[in-house]
C-alpha cells in the first residue's frame, strides 16, 4: 500500500487541490526525445500521473497453470479478472494422447485463460491450442460472460516461441479447449503479413489498440473503434510507430485509454544460487500521446519491489465502478516465486489511479 505521512496532504491530495501538474513537469527526462512516427486524431483525455506510487491489490496469488502470467484483463461490468498463461509443463487436455513439455507448448502458443473473481479466487478456465504467447489479451463482456480477444494462429520465431499471426474473438467457455479454426472463433487480419500480433481494449471509450509487427523489425500500434473493427473494418483512428526508448528491457505488455497508450517493460530479477539477488528491478511504465507518438512520461516502477523474482507481465484498465466511468485504474501485473526451490508462479497486481 502506498506510505503517506502522518499528518500532512499526500501527494495526491495536493495534486487534487492544486488542479494537477503542468505537462512539463511530469515529462520524464526522456520523454521529448523519443517520439515516433504517428497519424492520429484522438479526443483530449485525462492521463494516469505515473508518478504516483502504487496501490497494492492482489499479491502473490495462484492462477491454473504454474507458469509465468502473461497479460491479464478486466471484465469491469461482471467484476472478473482474465488472466494469460503459457500451458504447463505435463498437462494433459481433452483429445490428448500424450503430455508436452513446457518447451512444445510454447513453440505451438498453447495458452491457458483463468478467470477470477475480485475477490481473486478462481470460477474458471479454458484453453487455446495454436494461439500465441499471450503478451496480451483484450475483454468485451457480454451479459453474464465475455467475448475474449486475444492473437491466433501462432507461428514460432527464432527462440521457437510462437507468437500471433492474426487476431482471434471467441466467447469464453469453462472448460473448452479451442483452436484457431474451432467454429466459434472469429478471426481478424487487420494487417496483413504483420506477426507478434497482439490486441488491448479501452473499456472507458470501447477502442481496441492492436500492436504488431511488420517486414520483421518494424514495431506498430494502431487504435480502432471496437465495434468497426469487430465489423471487419480496419480504418485506425491513430497510428503510432514504437518509440525506440522501448528497445531497451523486455517488452511486457500495454493497455489503452482515452488520448494515451500505456506500456510496461523490464525483466525479472536474478539471483546467485544461495538466492541472493544480483539484479535490480528495471520496470518501466511509459505513457505515449496517440496524436502524435510522443512519449509523454516514463518512469521506473517500484511496485511490488520485495517479491521474489519479480518479473512484470501485463497492463490493463480495470473501472472499479462501471456507474463512474472517470474513475479509472492503470493496473500493472507481476509474476514471482516463493524461493529458488519452489519456483511455481504466483500473480500480483498493482495500479495507479490518480488522472490528471
Amino acid at each position: 500500500m502506498k506510505r503517506e505521512t502522518p499528518g500532512h496532504l499526500s501527494r495526491r491530495q495536493v495534486l487534487r487541490r492544486a488542479g494537477g501538474l503542468t505537462a512539463a513537469a511530469l515529462v520524464g527526462s526522456a520523454a521529448l526525445t523519443q517520439a515516433g512516427t504517428a497519424s492520429a486524431a484522438v479526443a483530449a483525455s485525462k492521463r494516469f500521473d505515473l508518478t504516483d506510487p502504487s496501490d497494492e491489490w492482489f499479491r502473490e496469488i495462484p492462477l491454473n497453470e504454474t507458469r509465468i502470467l502473461q497479460s491479464f484483463a478486466f471484465d469491469n461490468t461482471n467484476k472478473h479478472l482474465y488472466t494469460a498463461q503459457l500451458v504447463q509443463d505435463g498437462r494433459v487436455l481433452p483429445g490428448e494422447t500424450r503430455t508436452y513439455t513446457g518447451t512444445e507448448r510454447a513453440t505451438n502458443g498453447d495458452l491457458c485463460i483463468t478467470r477470477l473473481d475480485w475477490q481473486g479466487y478462481i470460477i474458471g478456465r479454458m484453453y487455446l491450442k495454436g494461439f500465441g504467447h499471450g503478451v496480451s489479451i483484450g475483454v468485451e463482456p457480454s451479459g453474464n460472460s465475455a467475448y475474449l480477444w486475444t492473437e491466433s494462429d501462432s507461428v514460432p520465431d527464432s527462440k521457437n516461441n510462437g507468437y500471433g499471426t492474426k487476431i482471434a474473438r471467441f466467447k469464453f467457455a469453462n472448460g473448452a479447449v479451442i483452436r484457431p479454426d474451432s467454429p466459434q472463433v472469429t478471426r481478424y487480419t487487420p494487417v496483413a503479413g504483420s506477426d507478434h500480433n497482439t490486441v488491448a481494449i479501452d473499456p472507458v471509450t470501447n477502442r481496441i489498440a492492436h500492436r504488431y509487427r511488420i517486414n520483421g523489425t518494424t514495431w506498430k500500434y494502431s487504435l480502432y473503434d471496437l465495434a468497426t473493427f469487430k465489423a471487419g473494418t480496419f480504418t485506425p483512428l491513430a497510428t503510432i510507430t514504437q518509440p525506440s526508448v522501448l528497445t531497451g528491457p523486455t517488452f511486457q505488455g500495454y493497455t489503452s485509454m482515452g488520448q494515451y497508450l500505456y506500456t510496461l517493460d523490464g525483466d525479472a530479477y536474478t539471483y546467485d544460487d544461495t538466492g541472493k539477488q544480483t539484479s535490480t528491478g528495471n520496470t518501466y511504465v511509459t505513457s505515449i500521446d496517440w496524436n502524435t507518438g510522443t512519449v509523454y512520461e516514463r518512469r521506473q516502477s517500484k511496485a511490488g519491489e520485495s517479491l521474489f523474482y519479480r518479473e512484470p507481465e501485463g497492463l490493463a484498465i480495470q473501472i472499479p465502478d462501471m456507474s463512474t466511468p472517470t474513475v479509472a485504474r492503470l493496473h500493472l501485473g507481476f509474476g514471482s516465486e516463493e524461493s529458488l526451490s519452489q519456483t511455481d508462479k504466483k500473480a500480483s497486481f498493482y495500479y495507479k489511479d490518480l488522472l490528471v
